[in-house]
């Protein structure tokens, strides 16, 4: 069984920052990409920014040059810096890692996905 587990949520007021970790756990042989979502009430899920296991990073617009996504392949764990934080990015955050491959069948892999993490913005 493989799991996401995310932490880092909170509250935060306008133009602060917060910082969000998802560490994998499990049998794990490889992830390829690894990335975070976000849904705000009455909204659809929406992808934030993803990274693949070369470090290559793709951003949402609306969060391009306040958001950075970086990860750590040694401990399956892909971080989410929020800076200049503003009322709109309230929502819940989800990991999610679309192909993990596990160990004992390299050729088949799997979608995982975090629990959610709640961000709030506000003042």
């Amino acid at each position: 069984q493989v799991q996401l587990v995310e932490s880092g949520g909170g509250l935060v007021q306008p133009g602060g920052s917060l910082r969000l970790s998802c560490a994998a756990s499990g049998s794990i042989f490889s992830i390829s990409v690894m990335g975070w979502y976000r849904q705000a009430p009455g909204k659809q899920r929406e992808l934030v920014a993803d990274i693949t296991a070369g470090g290559k990073a793709n951003y949402a617009d609306s969060v391009k040059g306040r958001f950075t996504i970086s990860r750590d392949n040694t401990k399956n764990t892909v971080y989410l810096q929020m800076n200049s934080l503003k009322p709109e990015d309230t929502a819940v955050y989800y990991c999610n890692a679309p192909r993990v491959v596990k160990p004992t069948d390299v050729f088949r892999s799997f979608e995982v996905w975090g629990q959610g993490t709640l961000v709030t913005v506000s003042s």
